[in-house]
C-alpha cells in the first residue's frame, strides 16, 4: 500500500466470507534461523513472506545460506551447518525476532559481525541479551543497550552455563535456546527472577528445535538443558500466525458477522490464540484483561474496548511499551484522537472508557501509526463502525501482514485513499 493514508469506509453491514491470515511470523523466522543453521535443504512450507522474514532470510543469503523462494508461502533453504562473516552489517529493519535471534547464534560464529537496524530499532532494549553473551565470554559490545551490536565469535562460549533476565522480552531466551544446540557441549539456561515475557513463545521455540533435531529438557520451570546436537536439515510446515488472526477476529464480532479463517482457534500452538476467548467475549470483555501472555493482540482488543459494554483495563502489559514503538502510548493516543477521555494511562496500565455508542457516529481521526504494523492493522477495527477514521502510512502492514488492506477488502470493506 504505497498511499500516505487510508480512509476506511464503515460497511453499515456484518462482514462476512472467508480470509485465510499469513503463516505466522514468529514461527517463520525461528524456522529460518535453525534452516540456516542446519546441514542440508530443508522446506518451509505455509511461511510468511513480509517485511521481517525477507531480513532474515536476506541476513542468512549474506552468510553463505542458500534461501530459493519457489513460491509465495514457501522457503527452500540450504545451510553448511555455520554462518560466515558477511562483507556488510546485517541490516534488520524493525525485526526484532530477526535481530535478538541472529545475535545470540551469530555469537558461536567465526569472525566479525555487526547487527543493526532501523531508527526504530535502533531504540528497542537488546542489553539483557549482549550481557548474557558476555557472561559467557563473547566478545560484544552493543554501546547504547540496543542495537547496532557488534560480535568478534570464535566459535565457542568459554562456559556452558548462562542466567538471563527476561523480564523484557522472551525473545532473549529463544535466542539463547536456538544458540545452545550448536555449543560443544551441554548448556544450561536460567532465569533470573521468575519474570518472562510471553512464555508460550519459548514453548513455540522448543517445538520448533525439536522438529530440527534439537535434544532439550527442562530441569525446573525457570532453567533448560540443550543437548549439543546441532541441526538437521528437515522440512517444517508453517501454521496460520494468530496475530494476525486477532484483526480477523475483532473484525466478525465488531460487525456481528462470520468470517472464516480456516484453522479452529484451538488448533493454533502460538500464544496469541489465547486472545480469542476474549475477543468472542465481545461486547461483554471481562473488567480487567491480562495481557502478559498474549502481548501482539493487546492492540486489538483495546480497540475492541472502546465498543464494549463496559470499561477495560488492561494489565501486565508494561512489555508493549519496548515493542516497535510504545504501543500503550499509541494506543491511548490513537483512542483520545477518536474521542478524548476515551483512553487513559495509569503507571503501565491502559484504560479504555468504553462507550458502544461511538458505534455509527463521525468522529474524524488521524490515527498516527508510529510506523508500527500492529496499530495500523488494530484501529482498522475502529473504522468499520466510526466514519472517518484515517490511518496514517498503512503500507507499514507489510512488516508482517502485506496483504491485510486486500484481505479486509475481499470481505466487502472500501477505503478512500490520500
Amino acid at each position: 500500500m504505497k498511499t500516505e493514508k487510508l480512509t476506511i469506509i464503515p460497511p453499515g453491514r456484518p462482514l462476512s466470507g472467508r480470509v485465510s491470515p499469513p503463516g505466522s511470523k514468529s514461527i517463520t523466522n525461528r524456522a529460518l534461523l535453525l534452516a540456516g543453521l542446519a546441514k542440508g535443504t530443508s522446506r518451509l512450507t505455509g511461511a510468511l513472506k513480509s517485511d521481517d522474514t525477507r531480513y532474515m532470510a536476506d541476513a542468512l543469503r549474506a552468510m553463505g545460506v542458500t534461501v530459493e523462494e519457489p513460491d509465495g508461502t514457501t522457503f527452500v533453504v540450504t545451510g553448511t551447518g555455520e554462518l560466515k562473516p558477511p562483507a556488510a552489517p546485517l541490516f534488520l529493519g524493525n525485526a526484532g525476532t530477526a535481530t535478538r535471534f541472529l545475535t545470540a547464534a551469530l555469537a558461536l560464529g567465526k569472525g566479525r559481525y555487526v547487527v543493526d537496524g532501523d531508527e526504530h530499532m535502533r531504540k528497542r532494549p537488546i542489553k539483557p541479551l549482549v550481557e548474557a553473551l558476555q557472561s559467557l565470554g563473547v566478545s560484544i559490545e552493543a554501546p547504547t543497550g540496543c542495537p547496532p551490536v557488534t560480535i568478534d565469535a570464535t566459535g565457542a562460549f568459554a562456559r556452558n552455563r548462562v542466567v538471563i533476565d527476561a523480564g523484557l522480552s522472551s525473545q532473549y531466551v529463544s535466542a539463547l535456546l536456538m544458540a545452545a544446540a550448536c555449543a560443544a557441549e551441554p548448556f544450561d539456561i536460567e532465569l533470573a527472577g521468575a519474570d518472562i515475557g510471553a512464555r508460550g513463545y519459548i514453548d513455540l521455540t522448543l517445538s520448533a528445535m525439536r522438529a530440527f533435531g534439537a535434544t532439550v529438557t527442562q530441569p525446573t520451570p525457570a532453567s533448560w538443558r540443550i543437548e549439543p546436537t546441532g541441526y538437521t536439515a528437515t522440512d517444517f510446515h508453517i501454521e496460520p500466525d494468530a496475530s494476525a488472526a486477532t484483526y480477523l477476529w475483532g473484525a466478525e464480532v465488531v460487525t456481528g458477522g462470520s468470517i472464516d479463517i480456516g484453522t479452529p482457534s484451538g488448533d493454533f500452538t502460538q500464544p496469541d490464540a489465547r486472545a480469542h476467548e476474549v475477543i468472542a467475549a465481545f461486547p461483554r470483555m471481562p473488567a480487567v484483561i491480562d495481557g502478559s501472555q498474549m502481548q501482539d493482540a493487546i492492540p486489538t482488543i483495546a480497540v475492541l474496548a472502546a465498543f464494549n459494554e463496559t470499561p477495560v483495563r488492561f494489565v501486565g502489559i508494561a512489555n508493549l511499551r519496548v515493542k516497535e514503538c510504545d504501543r500503550i502510548r499509541a494506543l491511548s493516543t490513537g483512542l483520545n484522537n477518536i474521542r478524548e477521555g476515551l483512553a487513559e494511562e495509569q503507571g503501565d496500565d491502559l484504560i479504555v472508557h468504553s462507550d458502544p455508542a461511538l458505534a455509527g457516529q463521525s468522529l474524524p481521526a488521524d490515527i498516527d501509526t508510529f510506523a508500527d504494523h500492529r496499530i495500523a492493522m488494530s484501529f482498522a477495527l475502529a473504522g468499520l463502525k466510526i466514519r472517518d477514521i484515517t490511518i496514517l502510512d498503512p503500507g507499514c502492514v507489510a512488516k508482517t501482514y502485506p496483504g491485510y488492506w486486500d484481505a479486509l477488502a475481499s470481505l466487502g470493506v472500501h477505503y478512500t485513499q490520500g
